[in-house]
């Protein structure tokens, strides 16, 4: 099963590629260039649309929507709800990045909102998912203070809820959609040392779940694949994060399709 998995992000990355597809991110200001290049490199189409006077036109005809908490502020808010309730009018997936929502009840009133959408896959740090599971966690604002296995637990129980596909991410990620789940190895320890790696990802899982809204457990898994692939090829030359930023972004650009199935460490539970 593990080789077939495999062999499915092989052709969901070829596939992402051919397509191009255009993927509208509500993220938050520290993450836009960032995850707009990541985007870029991966070989989508990034929009950044947010305010709502045009977030849910977009959305009906963007490939997917993500939408990160990063920043909040009321009118983001307002762009973020009517995006998500015009990407589910017009049968688009959509991603929800839920940063810190546990941080304050801003956060916890938004997000509550935003599950009623029912998101097509939810993405976050093990503390942002125990705590979206209703269990305790030890994270301090944006940083996660648990281990992804703490989480995995958390996790089902959430996808089970939303109907929706969870994913863990730290340093071996783990997917969801409450009755599979698998493990994906790689990366680098210098990733959490890099602001909007984790937005990023979002976005990226966007791209994927655009071109495969049929298979959004096999695309997110693709998309934190293709995520720690290249993050383990950029670590090699990386002196520091501030090269592995941009030799990241350069691993995501130049990686093929051979490279990707070699290096992926896929583990099906």
């Amino acid at each position: 099963m593990t080789t077939d998995l495999t062999q499915t992000a092989n052709d969901l990355f070829e596939r992402m590629r051919a397509t191009n597809p255009l993927v509208q991110c509500i993220t938050n200001y520290v993450a836009m260039n960032y995850a707009a290049n990541v985007l870029l490199a991966a070989g989508a189409s990034p929009a950044m649309v947010h305010t709502p006077e045009e977030s849910g036109e977009f959305a009906a005809i963007a490939g997917a929507l993500t939408v990160n908490i990063g920043t909040l502020s009321p009118n983001w808010v307002d762009g973020m709800i009517a995006a998500a309730k015009s990407a589910n009018d017009a049968g688009k997936p959509w991603v929800l990045d839920p940063v810190a929502h546990f941080a304050t009840g801003y956060r916890r009133d938004t997000v509550a909102d935003l599950l009623k959408l029912r998101p097509t896959v939810i993405r976050g740090n093990a503390s942002e998912i125990i705590a979206l599971g209703g269990g305790q966690s030890a994270g301090q604002g944006v940083d996660s203070g648990d281990p992804v296995e703490q989480a995995e637990d958390a996790a089902r129980t959430l996808a089970t809820a939303q109907n929706a596909i969870v994913a863990v991410t730290g340093e071996t990620d783990y997917v969801t959609d409450g009755t599979r789940s698998v493990r994906i190895a790689g990366g680098s320890d210098l990733m959490p040392k890099i602001t909007a790696m984790g937005c990023a990802l979002t976005a990226l899982v966007g791209a994927y779940v655009a071109i495969a809204p049929n298979q959004a457990f096999e695309a997110t898994v693709t998309a934190l694949t293709n995520f720690a692939v290249a993050g383990e090829i950029a670590a090699k030359t990386a002196n520091g994060p501030a090269s592995f930023m941009t030799a990241f972004v350069d691993g995501l650009h130049n990686l093929d399709a051979g490279t990707l199935k070699t290096n992926a460490r896929i583990e099906v539970l």
